[in-house]
């Protein structure tokens, strides 16, 4: 068993600042000096860059569905061995989703940190708190820390409103140096905030004069058991083997768990850009993860030699994997939600458009010849195709629609983000020539 400072950041729901807390934290800890290993509950990509620029080390996906217990336990478990804290960083509210953050917590003995938006509330934001805190038996609170207090005043309303049994850890206040910037996906992009580092020091700053900067307690956590380790020895099924991965400002959705798995199995990895490169590396497969390709309908346009190599990639058969973003880049068209039209590489013959509500989100699985994998869904984007497709996903909830998989000619073509790690015999096919 390995010992190591962790807490889970959570909160009653999205938009209360979890983020925000847990990049403060991390920003807190490393600037004392501290070897500090973030993690991010579920699905999530923009969250995590946040949170690596905050840390200075990768985020992984904690997620008990995607990966699995043994999965979660194994990378807790590597992180204690290296680190001086673990912070974790929930997903929507506390409860949410099956299974929950909480869930997560109590799996792990880990202690929540509940952020309560403490915006037009006072004594209840105390109701709140005793709510997030004994709703579930089993689960340990660190305590609960205010966001968004409008002055000295509804500080102290909202202090004197937490029940004895839970420990104030301070509160932020609705202050324009804080707030981390977003648009219709979530948080913008870590490399795109130009003051970035001058947020987090700030967010540091404040944080360190509250008690929330005690260091936490420690946790022992369990290696995963021998037969899990066995069982998930890696052969090297894709040694010899190149592949090229989109990434730039228009591709940066992809899990580092994905890239260590690739590379475990003996992939050689190159990245290229499909906004400012003109010709693919010499590679044997393709990898188009997601991103924001409307964002650069222009310029993904006018780069025709791209569009060119990408097609004698497939037209030589070989694999192309296109997740979400990458799938839109791959159609004959795109239209943004202002309705600019932008030709695309044109492999799929179809058209989508961005719209400006989401049009699905969730967990997924798909069934491959070889058996399953596991991933999520979150798009603004309708699909017009003609091409049939091969499947339909699996959502985790029956009031969630399917997906469509399109898989022919050695190409893998969905809006899900594949999680790899949650099938790696299927995921290493999906790049073999």
């Amino acid at each position: 068993m390995k010992y190591c400072p962790a807490l889970l950041v959570a909160a009653p729901a999205s938009g209360q600042g979890k983020t925000t807390i847990t990049a403060a934290l991390a920003r807190l800890h490393r600037n004392q000096g501290r070897r500090v290993h973030v993690f991010k509950t579920g699905p999530d990509f923009l969250d995590p860059m946040i949170l690596e620029r905050a840390s200075g080390n990768p985020v992984y996906q904690l997620d008990l569905w995607m990966g699995g217990q043994s999965h979660c336990r194994q990378l807790l478990y590597q992180a204690a061995t290296q680190a001086d804290l673990i912070l974790i960083e929930g997903v929507m509210g506390l409860y949410d989703g099956q299974p929950s953050s909480a869930d997560l917590a109590i799996l792990f003995n880990i202690p929540v940190v509940a952020v309560i938006d403490a915006t037009a509330m006072a004594q209840t934001w105390g109701a709140v708190a005793h709510g997030l805190a004994s709703y579930q038996a089993g689960l340990t609170v660190f305590g609960v820390f205010a966001n968004q207090v409008a002055s000295p005043a509804h500080i102290a309303m909202v202090k004197e409103s937490l029940p004895s049994n839970l420990s104030w850890l301070g509160a932020l206040s609705r202050n324009e140096k804080f707030p981390l910037p977003s648009r219709h996906l979530g948080l913008v992009q870590a490399n795109e905030i130009d003051d970035i580092d001058q947020r987090l020091n700030a967010l540091a700053e404040h944080l360190a004069q509250t008690p929330l900067s005690i260091l936490p307690p420690a946790v022992g956590f369990t290696p995963p058991d021998i037969a899990f380790t066995q069982r998930t020895l890696i052969p090297q099924t894709l040694k010899g083997i190149r592949i090229a991965i989109a990434r730039d400002k228009a591709f940066s959705f992809i899990y580092h768990a994905n890239l260590d798995l690739l590379q475990a199995m003996g992939a050689e990895l190159i990245f290229f850009s499909p906004l400012a490169d003109t010709m693919l590396p010499e590679v044997d497969s393709l990898y188009l993860p997601s991103g924001y390709p409307e964002l650069h309908l222009q310029a993904l346009q006018d780069n025709t030699a791209m569009h060119h190599a990408i097609r004698d990639h497939h037209a030589a058969s070989k694999p192309i994997v296109a997740e979400c973003g990458g799938m839109l880049y791959l159609l004959t068209t795109l239209t943004n939600s202002k309705g600019q039209i932008a030709n695309m590489v044109g492999i799929l013959q179809g058209q989508a458009v961005m719209q400006t509500r989401l049009v699905n989100l969730g967990l997924h699985s798909a069934p491959f010849p070889n058996g399953e994998l596991r991933g999520h869904t979150f798009h603004y984007s309708r699909l017009e195709i003609s091409a049939e497709c091969s499947a339909l996903t699996r959502p985790t909830r029956k009031e969630l629609r399917s997906e469509p998989l399109f898989c022919k000619d050695k190409l893998t073509a969905s809006y899900i983000h594949w999680y790899l790690p949650s099938n790696p015999t299927v995921a290493a096919g999906l790049f073999l020539p």
